[in-house]
């Protein structure tokens, strides 16, 4: 069964920039038709899609947050990794890492978040 870990600095300086990686096991991220994906969920609102890298190492992004937003991988290290520019408090929200079969948008395996905060 395929496991997904967060992991990241828990609080980041206004205009800094917000790096997580997700630690997969379980399985390969380069399996075919497989897409991972990064979700956001600010306190008191929704969940919202950031963005996704596929099996083949293509991404998409939120065009809302497409300006400030990077998906990368590390095959060697099964990992892949979030960086998020210009952050300011209004990006505070705990971030999970899924999987997606399939599609850019609908996820099956979840990490179970992280919080992070930012504040000067």
């Amino acid at each position: 069964q395929v496991q997904l870990q967060e992991s990241g600095p828990g609080l980041v300086k206004p205009s800094q920039t917000l790096s997580l990686t997700c630690t997969v096991s379980g399985g390969s991220i380069t399996t075919n038709s497989y897409f991972w994906g990064w979700i956001r969920q600010p306190p008191g609102k929704g969940l919202e899609w950031m963005g996704a890298i596929s099996y083949s190492g293509s991404t998409v992004y939120s065009p809302s947050l497409k300006s400030r937003t990077s998906i990368s991988r590390d095959t060697s290290k099964n990992q892949f990794t979030l960086q998020l520019s210009s952050v300011t408090p209004e990006d505070t929200a705990v971030y999970y890492c899924a999987r997606g079969l399939g599609s850019w948008y609908v996820y099956d395996y979840w990490g179970q978040g992280t919080q992070v905060t930012v504040s000067s």
